[in-house]
């Protein structure tokens, strides 16, 4: 079970409480937050993307997308400061995929020298989503 309580700043904060390492976790910014371009919507996604909390994520990010409705072309998952992920944050974000509306993509941004980067390109997701070193980049594309 994973508790959401507003913390300090724009985000969310998430306590694991199931069979998980009780941790916090700075979670997502806000969707609606300016920061966003015509058309693209940021979400900053957690430091560890597992078992513990992809099912409870999926949600959280098919709000944001809804929230846009059709004028939703790219969805851009921020994994720069996401430190562990394992194969539920590639299920996730094929899920995530599939759900979109057509036409709408998703693009991701990871650190190259990180290990979400390289669990992107042994699964091979990086073959089928754009990933992108910085979120300028992801923004624009």
């Amino acid at each position: 079970m994973v508790e959401w309580h507003h913390g300090s700043g724009s985000g969310l904060t998430g306590i694991r409480t199931n069979v998980c390492q009780v941790s916090a976790v700075t979670f997502f910014t806000i969707p609606t937050e300016p920061r966003d371009l015509p058309g693209r919507v940021h979400l900053t996604m957690p430091a560890e993307i597992d078992f513990c909390n992809a099912a409870e994520l999926l949600p959280v990010l098919m709000s944001a997308v809804r929230a846009r409705g059709d004028r939703l072309e790219v969805l851009v998952l921020d994994l720069s400061t996401t430190s562990f992920m394992d194969s539920q944050g590639i299920r996730l974000i094929n899920d995530v995929r599939r759900r979109l509306r057509p036409g709408a993509a998703v693009r991701l941004v990871a650190r190259p020298e990180g290990t979400t980067s390289r669990v992107l390109e042994v699964t091979g997701l990086r073959r089928d989503v754009p990933v992108y070193d910085n979120l300028a980049e992801a923004l624009a594309s």
